[in-house]
């Protein structure tokens, strides 16, 4: 059982692991569970939580518990353990157990295991049939045992076998027979053969004798089962258990049956026979048994089978459907009595009752949920209740029917078996389960009941206080019956009695409650003030006057509702008296507002005897109460006579109307249909009221049933629906027709006057002619009716679609840009900024297109036409309404924009910017630097544009205004410019602000961004190849500009460095993370506070690290050193061993070297290691054990080097001599070199395969560096000064300036070959201009000792020939060159060359621009000027060819005059000027001959156009003078007559004028200017004549004096018409306004004045009438 384990595994798999005192012997339970874990393939660490259980730990050590331990594997794999004896669970599919022995002692050594199945007692059976019988049985295996116990031992094993074939029978539901040992074999030996006489002995006769007895003792077991068993044991079985019992008892005895006729039941019964045995005549007896059992069974199971359908169905329905299923389920049950002979006893039937009984008893406790019954829905658990019972009597009904009428299924002549036993046996629990379900539903009743109090409210002064006593006995309720809710019993388990005591005690309680609601109701009904409320209260207590307690004091109330119905009879009488006196006084009864008068009367006594027979009705209805009784009778007596009084009242009513309405209805039909109010134009119906009151009265009283209507109202409410439709037709056209006339605007109303001035025409006939009576008025009026709705319709949806336009702009009126969450004070995210942008433009698109939409469907609805001008006032309309919104939209978000960046409005930020380190620099996010792209200034400034660019979404709809959107307009918008420009100004304000700051935290954190750690550029640790120590050169700012320090840095340094990044890392960490500017612009400096920390950790780290790699490599390198010194001058070195000399030479050498500075070197080591330490640096243990041990090895290789020093003397000398020689000729042989390098190296431009030549020198050099490096070498070893050979260091230094040149050279040359391919179109020059200086600067930074050089002043004079070639070409470039162009700069350069696409920049510099750079600034210059004079010119011919006259009719003659037009003036003086400045340029040669033209015509237009105007307003003033005026003509006919030829001549002029509508042509026309002269000069002597015609009037009348010239010949002109003069009366006259004058008898004004009027009114009669025809004289009458 022991098995090797790691004891370190144990108590793994638990939290806590093992106890303390337990954590020793853990190992063997771990063993033991890995065993098992092996055992059962599970892997080890399933077992591991099992190693520290206290029930494995106490069975493993032998302690009290129990004698075995089962493990198995579970269905998730886990391993599973428990002590005995329970078996595994069933999921196992295999197990193990260990038994420890009696004797056994603590630990596993001495345990017991084995396999444990998941069926055991198969696998028992089979172990003892198998294993124990075979070997038990054997009598070899009894050798040496006395024969009684070998008897023994075989008697016992055989009854442990009959035994367990037994069991396993019973647990298969089966009857097993077990057989005698000695009968093995029998069945196959025929009882006719001789062999068998041999198997007779008297064992195998015992043995079968014994068989059949315990066989007996078996069948009869099984004989004496009954189904009823079950039920005596009072386990409430279901039919099912009846089904099942006869099925298992059929099979098993089949199975005894076969099992007695078998072969070998049948050869051992031959046998008992041969033997004459007792005992076969009780087998014979017994297998009789059970055939005659067996043929019962089998004939019961065949009938009952019939059941199992109905009662399958039976379960499966729901019980409230259960009642239908009980008659088949019934019926069946009844054809069994009477068709099973085996079944027809009346004990099986009554337990096949029983059974039924407690099938529907179980579905009816499911269906009543017993544990919710009494806590749910009391009205629903009632109706349960209620269910139940009527299925359950059901149920007993109909077997009490099947009872009395078995006899149906019976044949005729057959025997009828009764059932002759009592139903209490069938019934006796569904008896009572019925008693329970009573019991419970009273409970639910009452509860139902009393749960009304809730609900009662008293009226009156102790209301209050009845309702509280009412609440109280609620709250007392609920909590008797909240025990029911509360208890966990079953209410309807029958053998509960805590249920039956409860439900008494309840009960108790409730009558006493219903006593005192008795009380309560008592004060209530004596409280109540009126019938009315006695009602409603009775009403409250509906099921409440059923209890006894409250039915009692409802009885000793009825005398009381007599009396009151009495005195409500007795008002009911006053108030009809009151009324009808009330009538009489008046004239008319007092009705109901708005009712007519007679059916209003009619309603009236209808509701008073609705008031008397309401009461009657609830009296009817009160429990108790009697209307027979002699109370009862009197107040029916009463209650009858007003009943009467009613009656009598409204005959006579009905009576008196139906005489006058006849000829009232008769009068308003002949009226007209409607009428016009003459100030405001507004029609209405003329449909009279009293015709509305005789149709209201018809309707009223056919409703009412009152009587027989008068024939004219009759016939005249048979056309009520004709009428109202027309009338209601009519009062839809009149409210329209108003509507359409009081909502026009001013915009609206030009575009539908035609279609109302049509409809006006139309109606006119319905306001003269029509009337009500008139035959097919309505089609008479239908069309107009339609008309005008449809009109308003149109016009209405015109104005909703305006008011949808406007709703649609005020939507835009919320801010384009917000914060993503207002209350956690979120900034504006610039990301999405654009994302809301696009939201917004996609709305403001559509909604764009749904406006242009309805101004089109409002154009059609309008039927305007779109070149009117009342179509064009609409659209100014509807466009000033869109502009206004796009203007609120953006002063919206504008406003918001600045309200939120205002320093003062202290809001949180509205945006934020990230402070990032990218070292070296500090960067933003977004970008804050000037000029920098997609800055946050840009952004903003974008986001201003998006804000605008809102506008441009939208055409415009006033197209003919010019613009085709309305950014335009909103962007010329003064409040918005100044708006939008604060905005940037705040923007630079505060990304300046964070400039500043971030210069502040540059400077004080530059030191750490100006150093990049991957090059050790700090000066401490540019040192990392010195040696530390304490007397060294601490660095300056100089020394670290101009390369490393003299010295290394201190210890010192490092101590003060570290201690100054410690320093600086707490005063970062301390730093605010985020920063606030302008009040409105957030710094999140975390990403630079983040990167910050982490660069000066690095910079420590690398300080520190620095320092131990120090530590470490330098005492790695001493001792590797000492080590190769050692065995370097461990050698021996013979005469003539060069090899041997030169490598200990260089051993002495570098002990030499590191003497010094080994010496100095350990204890800075120490103190570096110290430092480390102070900052929690540790070092190997290894370092320390080197520091300890290097001095000593370092002194030991120091004596060994002055011993080997000494040895080799000698043999250096000798080496030094002839070292010395080869110096010598080594010099000799560079000189030679330098002068062959002067003379073959590329150092002139035009040299050819530079690169060869630089090659071949650089082998030849490398050689002699070769050569010069071991004499440097052997020099060094012998200790021999040598010479620095310059001459060949030169050469190495021009070589390696010669190779740069060069690759600057071929560089340029390849860059500049592939530029002259490049085409004329596709030349960039700015592109190649940037790559030209750069090549420039590089020039530059080259060694100025290559400048002496030829290669270098032609590369350098090839690139600025180059540079100053791509200036003229970019020059050239300019879109003002042409052909004429090219043309003189190719006769300045005089190369020829064709300029067209495929021209390259090769061509052009053939031109050696270069050389003539100011000749081609020239002509750029001259063709940009001549090509803005191109423009101009290109401007006015586009401008004037388009540019016409306008006309405007004369308002008498029609003659077309020209209309004002100030553009045109301003266009024209504009022009002039623009043309004399061009003639006054240099370069005007090209287009002198045009601009001269232009000049004469545009001079010649503006004298034609300014005569014009002049000789127009002079004819139009004397035009009305001298043709319109006979008054004027007859005074003056000489300047008449030669005024008709001026009017003329002018006439024609201005119509031939029209024919030629542009304005240049026109007015150049030959001989246009001196016809206009001559007319000018004749009507000058017209204006002459007619002066001094009115100072002659003047003259004679001085009042003439007061007014104008113009007035004066107005009255003059006028002289005849005094009604016309009248209105100057006031200019001559002072407060004279007007005169009256006579009427004749067709009431028009004559020319006799009667009096005179003041502006005040005043009248002043004449003194005699004047007489005003002819010629009015004023100083007659003044």
């Amino acid at each position: 059982m022991e098995s090797e384990g790691d004891p370190g595994l144990a108590g793994e798999g638990s939290p806590e692991g093992p106890p303390e005192d337990a954590r020793d012997d853990a190992p063997e339970e771990q063993r033991l569970a890995r065993c098992a874990a092996r055992a059962l393939a599970l892997p080890p660490e399933r077992c591991r939580r099992w190693a520290a259980d206290p029930a494995l730990r106490g069975f493993v050590r032998g302690a009290a518990g129990p004698a075995a331990l089962l493990a198995w594997r579970g269905p998730g794999g886990e391993l599973g353990m428990c002590p005995g004896p329970p078996p595994p669970p069933p999921s196992a599919t295999k197990a193990l157990f260990f038994l420890r022995p009696p004797a056994a002692g603590p630990g596993p050594a001495e345990l017991l295991c084995g396999d444990l199945p998941a069926e055991p007692l198969p696998h028992f059976a089979a172990l003892v049939e198998e294993v124990i019988v075979p070997i038990l049985t054997n009598r070899r295996n009894h050798q040496g045992w006395p024969r009684v116990v070998s008897q023994d031992i075989i008697h016992h094993v055989h009854s442990l076998k009959n035994t367990v074939f037994k069991v396993v029978g019973q647990v298969k539901g089966k009857t097993l027979l077990p057989l005698p040992a000695a009968s093995e074999g029998i069945e196959n030996i025929d009882p006719k053969s001789e062999k068998f006489l041999e198997l007779i002995n008297k064992p195998l006769v015992h043995a079968t004798e014994s068989a059949i007895i315990e066989w007996s003792q078996q069948i009869q077991r099984v004989l004496r089962k009954e189904s009823s068993e079950p039920l005596l044991q009072g386990t409430n079985p279901t039919p099912k258990v009846e089904l099942q019992f006869w099925r298992s008892r059929c099979a098993d005895l089949e199975g005894i049956h076969r099992q007695l006729t078998s072969r070998r039941v049948s050869n051992m019964l031959e046998v008992l026979e041969r033997v004459q045995s007792i005992y076969v005549p009780a087998f014979q007896s017994m297998l009789g048994d059970v055939e005659a059992a067996l043929r019962e069974a089998q004939d019961i199971d065949l009938h009952l089978t019939a059941l199992q359908q109905p009662l399958e169905r039976l379960e499966a329905a729901e019980f409230s459907k259960v009642k239908p299923l009980l008659v088949p389920l019934l019926h069946v049950v009844c054809c069994i009595w009477a068709s099973c002979q085996h079944y027809s006893v009346p004990l099986r039937l009554v337990v096949l009752l029983q059974e039924i009984c407690n099938l529907l008893i179980q579905q009816a406790v499911v269906y009543l949920s017993p544990e919710d019954l009494l806590k749910g829905e009391v009205e629903e658990s009632l109706g349960k209740v209620q269910t139940v019972s009527d299925v359950l009597s059901a149920f007993k009904g109909a077997l009490e029917e099947r009872r009395a009428n078995l006899q149906v299924y019976y044949e005729p002549g057959q025997q009828v078996r009764s059932w002759d036993f009592p139903s209490r046996l069938v019934f006796a629990r569904l008896d009572s389960f019925l008693q329970r379900l009573h019991m419970v539903k009273g409970l639910l009743s009452t509860a139902l009941d009393l749960a009304q109090l809730e609900k009662i409210e008293f009226g009156g002064m102790r209301g209050k206080a009845l309702g509280q006593q009412v609440l109280a006995m609620h709250e007392e309720f609920q909590e008797c019956y909240q025990v029911f809710s509360e208890r966990a019993y079953d209410c309807l388990d029958l053998a509960n009695v805590e249920f039956e005591q409860d439900a008494l005690e309840f009960q108790q309680k409730v009558q006493d409650i219903d006593r005192r609601l008795g009380t309560v109701f008592g004060q209530a009904f004596s409280d109540a003030p009126g019938m009315e409320h006695i009602f409603k209260l009775l009403a409250m207590f509906r099921n409440l006057l059923e209890r006894p307690g409250v039915a009692a004091v409802a009885a000793d109330k009825i005398p009381v509702l007599f009396s009151m119905f009495s005195s409500a009879l007795d008002q009911a009488r006053l108030t009809y008296s009151r009324h009808t006196q009330a009538g009489l006084q008046l004239g008319f009864p007092p009705l109901h507002k708005n009712a007519p008068p007679v059916a209003g009367a009619l309603g009236w006594a209808r509701e008073l005897r609705a008031r008397i027979q309401q009461p009657l009705e609830h009296l009817r209805h009160v429990p108790g109460l009697n209307l027979d009784s002699a109370r009862g009778r009197l107040v029916m007596q009463k209650y009858e006579e007003m009943i009467q009084l009613l009656d009598r009242y409204q005959e006579k009513l009905y009576l008196d109307w139906s005489q006058t309405v006849s000829e009232k209805s008769q009068y308003n039909l002949a009226q007209p249909l409607i009428r016009r109010e003459a100030q405001s134009k507004l029609i209405r119906v003329n449909f009279d009221p009293q015709l509305v009151a005789v149709l209201r009265e018809v309707s009223y009283l056919r409703r009412s049933g009152a009587g027989a209507i008068p024939p004219a109202a009759a016939e005249l409410h048979a056309c009520k629906e004709s009428l109202w439709k027309l009338v209601a037709s009519l009062e839809l056209m009149a409210n329209s027709y108003n509507k359409v006339l009081r909502s026009l605007l001013e915009v609206e109303h030009p575009l539908v006057q035609g279609q109302l001035q049509d409809i006006d025409v139309r109606l006119r006939e319905a306001e003269e002619t029509l009337t009500w009576k008139t035959e097919g008025v309505w089609d008479h009026i239908s069309g107009v009716v339609s008309d005008v709705c449809d009109l308003e319709q149109r016009v209405q949806k015109a104005k909703d679609n305006v008011e949808e336009i406007q709703s649609i702009v005020r939507s835009w009126g919320s801010p384009m840009l917000e914060r993503r969450d207002p209350k956690r004070e979120a900034v504006l995210s610039l990301e999405e900024c654009q994302e809301r942008l696009e939201r917004r433009y996609s709305l403001v698109r559509e909604a764009g297109h749904r406006i242009h939409s309805l101004v089109e469907e409002n154009q059609s609805l309008l039927r305007a036409e779109p070149a009117s001008d009342a179509w064009k006032g609409y659209l100014d309309y509807v466009d000033e309404i869109v502009l206004d919104g796009f203007f609120t939209a953006i002063e919206c978000s504008l406003k918001y924009l600045l309200e939120n960046t205002d320093p003062k409005a202290g809001l949180a930020p509205l945006f934020e910017v990230q402070l990032d380190l990218v070292i070296p620099d500090l960067v933003f996010h977004p970008p804050l630097d000037p000029g920098t792209r997609d800055g946050f200034c840009d952004m903003v400034e974008s986001l201003l544009q998006g804000i605008f660019h809102i506008s441009s979404l939208v055409p415009r709809l006033a197209a003919h205004s010019g613009f085709s959107h309305y950014q335009a307009a909103l962007e010329a918008m003064p409040s918005l410019c100044s708006w939008r420009q604060e905005l940037l100004a705040r923007a630079e304000t505060v990304a300046t602000a964070c400039r500043e700051h971030r210069a502040g935290l540059e400077q004080r954190f530059c030191h750490l961004l100006l150093q990049d750690r991957r090059d050790l550029g700090h000066p401490l640790l540019l040192q990392d190849n010195r040696e530390l120590g304490h007397h060294l050169h601490v660095p300056t700012p100089a020394d670290t500009e101009e390369g490393l320090p003299e010295a290394p840095a201190t210890l010192q340094q490092f101590r003060e460095q570290l201690g100054s990044y410690e320093q600086l890392y707490e005063e970062v960490a301390r730093m605010q993370p985020l920063c606030t500017f302008q009040g409105w612009l957030r710094l999140d400096v975390r990403p630079f506070k983040a990167a910050l920390l982490n660069e000066i950790k690095r910079w420590s780290l690398v300080f520190k690290q620095h320092l131990l790699d120090h530590v470490t490599h330098s005492l790695a390198d001493l001792d590797e050193f000492i080590q190769t010194a050692e065995r370097g001058l461990s050698r021996k070195v013979e005469q003539g061993d060069y090899s041997g000399l030169v490598e200990v030479m260089g051993h002495l050498l570098a002990v030499k070297e590191r003497h010094s500075a080994t010496d100095a070197m350990f204890e800075p080591l120490k103190e570096t290691i110290e430092l480390l330490r102070a900052y929690e640096q540790q070092l190997p243990e290894e370092i320390h054990q080197q520091l300890e041990e290097l001095p000593e090895k370092w002194g030991q290789v120091k004596k060994l080097a002055v011993a080997v020093k000494q040895q080799v003397a000698p043999l250096q000398a000798a080496e030094v001599t002839a070292l010395r020689q080869s110096c010598a000729a080594f010099d000799a042989q560079q000189q030679r070199l330098r002068e062959r390098f002067v003379r073959e190296a590329p150092f002139r431009f035009d040299t050819e395969k530079p690169y060869q030549l630089l090659d071949a020198k650089h082998m030849e050099i490398k050689q002699m560096e070769s050569a010069m490096t071991s004499i440097y070498e052997s020099a060094g070893l012998f200790e021999v000064m040598v010479p620095e050979y310059k001459q060949l260091k030169q050469c190495r230094k021009e070589l390696c300036l010669l190779k740069e040149l060069w690759d600057m050279i071929s560089l340029v040359n390849t860059s500049l070959e592939d530029w002259q391919t490049t085409r004329w179109v596709d030349i960039n020059v700015e592109n190649m201009d940037l790559e030209c200086k750069k090549f420039a600067r590089e020039i530059r930074n080259l060694d100025k000792e290559m400048r002496a050089w030829d290669a270098f002043s032609g590369l350098d004079s090839k690139v600025k020939n180059m540079l100053t070639a791509l200036k003229a070409v970019a020059e050239l470039q300019n879109p003002a060159i042409r052909e004429r162009h090219w043309n003189q700069l190719m006769q300045v350069t005089g190369v020829r060359f064709v300029m067209d696409s495929d021209t390259t920049l090769a061509d052009l510099l053939k031109l050696n621009l270069h050389e003539f750079e100011g000749e081609v600034h020239g002509i750029v210059d001259k063709a940009v000027r001549e090509m803005s004079m191109e423009k101009v010119l290109k401007e006015l011919r586009v401008t004037w060819s388009s540019r016409e006259f306008q006309y405007e009719p004369h308002p008498r003659t029609h003659i077309p005059l020209l209309k004002s037009d100030e553009e045109l003036v301003e266009t024209l003086e504009d022009n002039q000027v623009q043309l004399q400045n061009l003639m006054s340029s240099k370069y005007i040669a090209f287009f002198l001959e045009e601009v001269s033209a232009w000049q004469r015509k545009l001079s010649t237009a503006d004298s034609v156009i300014s005569l014009w105007f002049e000789v127009q307003r002079t004819w139009s003033h004397l035009e009305s003078i001298f043709i319109g005026s006979e008054d004027i003509r007859a005074q003056l006919p000489q300047d008449s007559k030669r005024f008709e030829g001026i009017d003329v001549d002018f006439k024609e002029l201005a119509n031939e004028v029209q024919k030629t509508p542009n304005v240049v042509e026109a007015t150049n026309r030959a001989g246009l200017s001196q016809q206009l002269e001559d007319i000018q000069s004749r009507l000058s002597l017209c204006e002459k004549a007619l002066a001094e015609y009115l100072d002659m009037k003047r003259l004679a009348f001085p009042r003439f004096y007061f007014i104008s010239s113009a007035d004066l010949l107005d009255i003059l002109s006028n002289g005849t018409n005094p009604q016309l003069v009248q209105r100057h009366l006031s200019k001559l006259f002072d407060n004279l306004a007007r005169l009256k004058f006579q009427a004749d008898s067709d009431e028009k004004t004559t020319k006799v004045g009667l009096g005179m009027y003041s502006r005040e009114e005043e009248y002043v009669q004449f003194s005699e009438p004047c007489d005003c025809s002819g010629q009015i004289v004023l100083r007659s009458h003044e």
